[in-house]
């Protein structure tokens, strides 16, 4: 279930603990079979609810606390101050210095971003795909933390597809490199391909941000949902909590 988890700040500063989950410990069917965390994906509804009450239990918040993203592929960043008592709007990136809220992004091969500054008592999830790496949603978040008085910002980067495994047209990876040209890159057989967490890390070293980047493609991992391999699947989860206690 939690395929990594550790903990930055204490000694006077907010404790913030980081988790990223895999496909194990759920009680999802085939093809979402594990931990399934997507509710979006065809799975069944009572199934992913379980698979979100196990979640909260083993990041330690009730489960109405678990903050999930209506993910839009873009890089609209939203602040959040309590438990959603309504429809998530669309966004890709999501702001608290609420504690114990536990933010949560989705993902099947895009990158799952967690951004903390124990310091400041600030905390972001992020979703990052080609199209959101692209359109800047990392640089957005980080803004939106120093506008709420974040100043270092430690982030760990999740597992995603990797570049090897990402082959797309040559213009396509013309444009993302233009961008962000740490994501320029070549797939196993030497054709075009884009590395997505190669330049989310790019966009985080121009940020000054302290980077931990988390191993593992999801293509090539089957302890993780891919959907550029098997299409049909579940979503693993990226999850950042602010404790309320200090340390």
């Amino acid at each position: 279930m939690i395929a990594w988890h550790d903990q930055v700040g204490g000694s006077g500063a907010a404790r913030v603990d980081r988790y990223f989950t895999d496909v194990s410990g759920g009680v999802s069917a085939s093809p979402y079979e594990g931990l399934n965390l997507g509710a979006h994906v065809g799975d069944r509804p009572e199934d992913v609810e379980r698979n979100r009450a196990l979640l909260a239990e083993a990041v330690d918040v009730p489960a109405e606390r678990l903050v999930f993203m209506n993910q839009v592929h873009g890089s609209s960043v939203e602040v959040i101050t309590a438990p959603r008592a309504a429809e998530a709007p669309p966004s890709d990136g999501v702001v608290t210095r609420t504690a114990d809220l536990a933010l949560v992004v989705l993902v099947a091969d895009c990158v799952p971003v967690l951004l903390a500054d124990p310091v400041a008592g600030v905390v972001a999830a992020v979703h990052a795909g080609r199209p959101g790496m692209t359109a800047g949603v990392v640089p957005e978040t980080i803004r939106r933390m120093r506008e709420m008085g974040a100043g270092t910002i430690h982030a760990a980067v999740g597992p995603s597809v990797c570049g090897r495994c990402y082959e797309v047209p040559a213009e396509m990876r013309a444009g993302a490199g233009t961008v962000t040209p740490s994501a320029w890159t070549v797939s196993w057989v030497g054709t075009p391909a884009i590395d997505v967490a190669a330049g989310v890390v790019g966009q985080l070293a121009d940020a000054a941000a302290e980077v931990e980047w988390v191993p593992g493609c999801t293509r090539e991992s089957p302890s993780l949902y891919s959907y550029r391999r098997d299409g049909r699947t579940g979503r693993f989860a990226g999850v950042i909590v602010l404790r309320g206690e200090k340390s």
